[in-house]
């Protein structure tokens, strides 16, 4: 075991300050070293059995993993997390990054910071500056949100607005701009939506009371609808219906007989009836009224004759008194 850590060291060694491939003698010498081949899989160019890949195929970084107690050798087209590739004319190797940082583009300027680090400017601090405040969730120093903001991102872009404001892009408004309006639900300014109507549809046939005959004029509709509703603050649907006079094509129903004009003479006729009807009851009426005039009439001359003879017997009474003579005795004729 001993023996094969060693060759793997030295061959290391081989790959960090000389050309293997370029060196036929040395590269000879692996061929003939036990456990070392050159026909390998997986993007070796060489490697053995027991510390895998020894050497990559171009452009193919060669990357240690632990395996126990021993390192494998592995040839990878990038390198993992926590890991940056180097190139060089000699060969492609993966390198750790920083502790502290947990995926890096070089050694000096880290991506991504391990917990309880913030990125700021490449480097991973356990605080940020000043002017800037930790963000936990991103592990980046961020800037301070806006006064209207109550939970930020960075550059100032506002994921939640104070209460009694709206959320849009970003910014928090106090009232919605125009073509938006206020979402109460998600205190957002929600994008309007005005209403959109389809085409006209055929006008109907021409009908009035909803028959097709027995008239002259009759209306026509037609109607369309409505493709998109609108939101609370969109602009409303206009009319989905409109109507229009029309001549009937049939002025005469089956079973009609003569249509409008026998109606119209009926109706003549029977304005005619009511009328002498009308005059009947208003000569019956005058005549009741001579008759009470005479009957009055008949009745004040009665009376007056009545009293006339009443007044003649009186004066007749009157003279048929007997004349009492003074001495007292009976009345003399």
């Amino acid at each position: 075991m001993q023996l094969q850590l060693i060759s793997f060291v030295l061959i290391l060694h081989c790959m960090e300050y000389t050309d293997c491939q370029q060196q036929p003698s040395r590269y000879r010498q692996h061929k003939q070293n036990p456990g070392v081949s050159s026909g390998c899989q997986g993007g070796c160019l060489t490697c053995s059995d027991y510390n895998g890949c020894l050497s990559c195929k171009p452009r193919l970084f060669i990357f240690l993993e632990r395996n126990g107690m021993r390192q494998m050798g592995v040839c990878l087209p990038s390198c993992p997390s926590g890991f940056y590739g180097t190139r060089s004319p000699d060969r492609n190797t993966c390198t750790k990054c920083r502790p502290e940082c947990d995926s890096c583009f070089n050694k000096n300027l880290c991506m991504r910071c391990r917990a309880g680090y913030y990125l700021h400017l490449g480097k991973c601090q356990e605080s940020c500056p000043e002017s800037l405040v930790c963000s936990d969730t991103q592990r980046e120093c961020v800037p301070k949100c806006p006064a209207d903001c109550d939970a930020c991102l960075i550059n100032d872009t506002c994921t939640r607005c104070r209460p009694g404001l709206y959320l849009l892009l970003g910014k928090c408004h106090h009232v919605c701009p125009d073509e938006f309006e206020p979402n109460d639900k998600l205190m957002e300014c929600s994008l309007q939506v005005h209403c959109a109507v389809g085409e006209w549809g055929e006008w109907s046939p021409c009908s009035r009371s909803g028959k097709t005959c027995g008239f002259k004029w009759g209306e026509e509709t037609r109607t369309r609808e409505v493709v998109q509703f609108p939101s609370t603050y969109g602009k409303p649907c206009p009319p989905i219906w409109e109507k229009k006079e029309c001549v009937l094509k049939r002025r005469r129903c089956p079973g009609q007989g003569k249509g409008r004009k026998g109606e119209r003479r009926g109706e003549r006729r029977n304005h005619d009836n009511r009328r002498d009807k009308d005059s009947q009851g208003e000569g019956r009426r005058e005549r009741k009224k001579d008759r009470e005039r005479e009957r009055g009439e008949a009745g004040d001359r009665e009376d007056s004759e009545n009293r006339n003879k009443t007044e003649q017997r009186r004066r007749r009474g009157q003279n048929r008194d007997p004349v009492v003579s003074p001495e007292g005795g009976g009345p003399t004729q």
